[in-house]
């Protein structure tokens, strides 16, 4: 994709300036006298998300001769990504920060974030915004972010039609292409003869065959870091049928996929010295007289027996398996995420996901950068009693916990299968119900930035 970042300082870059109720009057003064008026008679106000493009100098003049953009007022004012709104009200042009606005870096990534369109099935108008990138900062690495989040939208947006398991690892192989990796897919009943029970149960009713997508990268001497995603690319709920409310965004419980493939994106652009693994089981749970069945127990790779409580609690069992394959390389840091629980989002609402591990110290570093990356996280905990939840009567543990803490049974299931201490879940949405500024409607990248920005500051 083309960078929206200029690759040299333009001249004629149209500035946008940042107003707030404490600058307006120093703003004012340096747009000008005859700006200032125009403002007034437009009737703007220093408030947040206000936009007034302001007029060349005279009637010949067609370019615009500034943009005044709020900053503040109401509760968006504590978005650091609100200037995100620009790139969508702006007409075609250069436009470069004429000042500086709360946190300069995520002005610009949201302002390139606020390009995104998804174009595969509806043409949308060219609209060629660009921005002259303020001093001081990386445009390379903000690509890498700005394509990753795109990589991940992409794929989400993207119906199971045309993103079932071999589509998703087409879009596997590519990334991986792009950064000359390894990459390598166990398909269909080799599963079965290579020891990935779970993942086979699930998706071996559908017409598209599972699979486990393997992709590695990196010197062997370097830290071990192992990505899992699920990889649910439709989820009917199995027997246990989904009602149509909610099975209709069902394309996207693909996001942890997604998650890992644009994580890993950023890893590798970025050159981190890490031996990266990637793991995503991809299948589709589907319903057919080879669909698994409540009450089925089922031997997983580690050797755990899994009763099936639920058919539509099916992302937990396929990562069961591919976490503990990322566990036998005893890597120094496993994440893994899941569109995984409704609870999580009862608890903590579509924009906040959360976050598990045992590892204090991890979760304190993971919080900083949630923060200042404005990639937002919260921890919940992995309450070790609520364990007794998951019993079964007669095999080792029930993949579902009732009726109570369902992300915190969910993330204690998983935990069974890995022995690593810096081992991180995160149970996201994945998606965007309604378009928010640099955040447009539909799929979403969501905890990778946050994680990215921690890896890059270990491992860069």
């Amino acid at each position: 994709m083309d960078s929206i970042f200029v690759t040299h300082k333009a001249a004629d870059a149209i500035p946008i300036w940042f107003v707030t109720a404490a600058n307006y009057k120093d703003v004012r003064k340096m747009i000008g006298a005859a700006a200032s008026s125009f403002a007034d008679a437009a009737g703007f106000e220093p408030k947040s998300g206000r936009y007034l493009p302001l007029p060349g100098k005279s009637a010949e003049e067609a370019r615009l001769a500034g943009v005044l953009f709020g900053l503040e007022g109401g509760e968006e004012a504590r978005d650091p990504f609100l200037p995100g709104r620009l790139a969508q009200q702006l007409p075609d042009g250069v436009y470069r920060f004429a000042n500086e606005p709360h946190d300069t870096r995520l002005a610009a990534l949201a302002f390139a974030l606020g390009t995104y369109r998804f174009t595969r099935y509806r043409k949308a108008d060219a609209h060629a915004v660009k921005l002259d990138l303020p001093q001081g900062l990386d445009r390379d690495e903000l690509t890498h972010i700005v394509e990753g989040v795109t990589l991940a939208r992409d794929l989400i947006n993207t119906p199971a039609n045309d993103m079932g398991p071999a589509q998703l690892e087409q879009a596997a192989r590519k990334v991986a292409a792009r950064h000359n990796a390894s990459i390598a897919a166990i398909i269909g009943d080799e599963l079965l003869e290579q020891n990935f029970p779970l993942i086979h149960a699930v998706g071996r009713a559908a017409a598209g065959a599972p699979r486990l997508i393997d992709m590695s990268w990196g010197e062997k001497k370097h830290p071990r870091v192992t990505l899992v995603g699920k990889g649910v690319c439709f989820d009917t709920g199995g027997l246990d049928i989904k009602p149509d409310s909610s099975m209709l965004n069902m394309k996207k419980d693909m996001g942890g996929a997604a998650t890992a493939l644009a994580l890993a994106h950023m890893i590798m652009a970025r050159k981190l010295k890490v031996r990266l693994r990637v793991l995503v089981p991809a299948v589709e749970n589907s319903i057919a007289g080879a669909s698994f069945r409540p009450r089925d127990i089922y031997t997983s790779r580690k050797g755990i027996t899994v009763e099936i409580g639920n058919t539509d609690a099916e992302g937990r069992l396929i990562l069961a398996d591919a976490l503990a394959l990322a566990d036998e390389d005893k890597p120094e840091l496993i994440a893994d995420f899941a569109t995984l629980t409704g609870a999580a989002r009862v608890a903590l609402g579509p924009d906040v996901p959360a976050f598990f591990t045992d590892d204090d110290g991890l979760a304190r570093d993971l919080m900083n950068y949630a923060s200042s990356e404005n990639d937002p996280l919260w921890r919940l905990p992995l309450w070790r009693p609520y364990e007794s939840m998951l019993e079964s009567k007669i095999a080792d543990t029930n993949n579902v916990g009732g009726s109570q803490a369902g992300a915190i049974t969910a993330a204690l299931f998983m935990r069974r299968f890995v022995t690593t201490k810096s081992w991180l879940h995160f149970d996201v949405f994945a998606w965007n119900a309604a378009a928010k500024a640099a955040r447009p409607e539909g799929g979403e990248l969501q905890a990778a930035r946050a994680l990215y920005a921690l890896l890059a500051a270990r491992y860069g």
